[in-house]
């Protein structure tokens, strides 16, 4: 950056002003302002917003107003460059920021919002005036929702280099914890030194303990670390006991190669994946040393049998199910359950649900019925969905099966709502049939076999890695884990009510 530049921004003057009104202000034509549903991380800077201007033109000034319940801590202004042409390190209401010279073409808005602020809060920003040869105009704009966010865990934290694959439950005690892998030297998936990893709120996910690790294979049968990795977790809470147990993947050897190809036929570690399990009878404070599955439930034909990573689920009658997944003697996948009806003491497997699934999600419908919400590696574009009655003996089509909910190819989460009407239902992925962007949560009141648009609130437009994972926190409100387009394990509160409140045309 130029000196020239330097000094101007040292002389910035952001100051809250009683600003004349912005009806009074004639139109600056040509200007548009974008702004952008991403989750408002707390504590970070968030781009919210674009100004695009017409070519050529440069402006002095802006005024950012601050519409709804939410601190702000301070604002940067960049042009296209990445160059930083004006920023305030106060908030207010109402902010005035001179700019830089360097300031035409697209500007972008970002915001920074303070830790302390509530993340059931949402507000919206406008840019409510631009200086322009040093008179003031005002720009169209639509309203907006924004909503704050907390990051669980992000890429750098602890020097970790990632975290991946959300799980999260509301336990009886009325404590969220929340899963994923914890990625030590980079994203990719086992074969990897990655461990599970475990945070829990207190305070319906305000705040955050700091992380546990949970399952961690060290260096068994004498292999490093990056030969024991163990991940893709999903959490379940025993509704009569409030026993929380967590499955994972732990592959053993094989270094350098990915556990979803490198996995062979067999039964032991040296050959085949194994399935984990873990549990906590004291509310997640502290957990029990690993338990291999594997034999009770792996058919040796198979390449690899483990879970479907996200949340299981502990049906009325007190049975406790997962969503499962295995490639078999022809190393076609398929997703299943498992299940137990002894409170986890022992545990039997379903049949295949459809060919070329596997990461799924399951859920009791009101009839005693489970639907399992596969991701469908066959690309069809939509969630393939099956229904069964008599725990994955056998199975049935959905109605919407691969026809309903569109998906990228990914993992997606379902789960019915204890607190609603029948047939109250939420789902959230990433609503795109092409790319992992658009994270949504959907509401349906028939048990699953309509998601009208209008029981829709779209979280995030941006990329990422789209895992979902869903909970009710209380009878009002919805806890969303997943991997955003600003953090690695972004938690966000929607409340239950703004799903199926009809919409607007604008969304809200």
């Amino acid at each position: 950056m130029s000196t020239t530049i330097k000094l101007l921004l040292c002389s910035f003057l952001i100051i809250a002003i009683a600003c004349q009104e912005k009806g009074d202000l004639p139109l600056f034509e040509g200007a548009e302002v974008t702004k952008t549903q991403v989750p408002v991380i707390r504590g970070d800077f968030t781009e919210v917003a674009t100004l695009n201007m017409p070519q050529g033109t440069q402006i002095e000034g802006l005024t950012v107003a601050i519409i709804g319940e939410v601190d702000v801590d301070a604002f940067k202004i960049l042009n296209e460059e990445g160059e930083v042409v004006g920023e305030s390190k106060n908030g207010g209401e109402k902010v005035d920021v001179l700019l830089a010279a360097t300031a035409s073409g697209t500007l972008k808005v970002l915001l920074q919002v303070g830790n302390e602020n509530d993340l059931r809060n949402r507000f919206d920003i406008e840019i409510s005036q631009v200086k322009f040869e040093g008179e003031q105009y005002q720009i169209n704009q639509k309203d907006h929702q924004y909503r704050l966010a907390e990051a669980i865990r992000d890429g750098g934290a602890d020097g970790i280099a990632a975290f991946r694959i959300p799980g999260l439950v509301t336990s009886k005690e009325g404590t969220l914890l929340a899963v994923y892998d914890i990625r030590r030297n980079s994203s990719v998936d086992l074969q990897e030194d990655i461990d599970v990893g475990l945070s829990r709120s207190l305070d319906g996910g305000q705040s955050w303990e700091p992380m546990q690790v949970i399952m961690d294979m060290e260096e068994w049968g004498g292999l490093p670390r990056d030969e024991n990795g163990i991940g893709d977790p999903t959490i379940l809470v025993d509704g009569e006991t409030g026993t929380i147990w967590v499955v994972a993947l732990w592959f053993h050897g094989k270094p350098g190669k990915r556990a979803w190809v490198a996995s062979e036929q067999g039964m032991g570690p040296e050959k085949t994946g194994q399935l984990m399990a873990v549990k906590s009878t004291d509310d997640g404070k502290t957990w029990s040393e690993p338990i291999n599955l594997t034999p009770q439930l792996k058919d040796e034909s198979w390449y690899l049998f483990f879970n479907g990573p996200g949340r299981g689920i502990s049906m009325k009658d007190g049975t406790l199910v997962f969503p499962a997944q295995f490639k078999d003697q022809e190393q076609i996948p398929h997703s299943t359950i498992i299940f137990s009806k002894d409170r986890g003491e022992t545990w039997q497997v379903g049949t295949a649900a459809w060919p070329n699934t596997s990461e799924s999600q399951v859920v009791e419908l009101e009839d005693g019925s489970l639907m399992l919400n596969m991701r469908d590696e066959s690309r069809s574009k939509h969630r393939a969905i099956m229904l069964t009655r008599d725990m994955g003996e056998t199975w049935e089509e959905h109605p919407l099966h691969r026809d309903g909910l569109i998906e990228p190819v990914c993992m997606a989460s379902i789960i019915d709502n204890p607190y609603g009407g029948k047939g109250e239902l939420l789902f959230s992925n990433p609503a795109s049939i092409e790319e992992r962007k658009n994270i949504t949560i959907k509401g349906s009141l028939d048990d699953g076999l309509s998601w009208p648009e209008e029981y829709q609130v779209l979280l995030d437009e941006g990329t990422g890695w789209g895992y979902t994972c869903l909970t009710m926190i209380d009878e009002d409100h919805i806890g969303i884990l997943y991997e955003s387009s600003q953090a690695h394990m972004t938690f966000q509160i929607v409340e239950r009510g703004e799903v199926f409140a009809p919409k607007t045309s604008n969304g809200h």
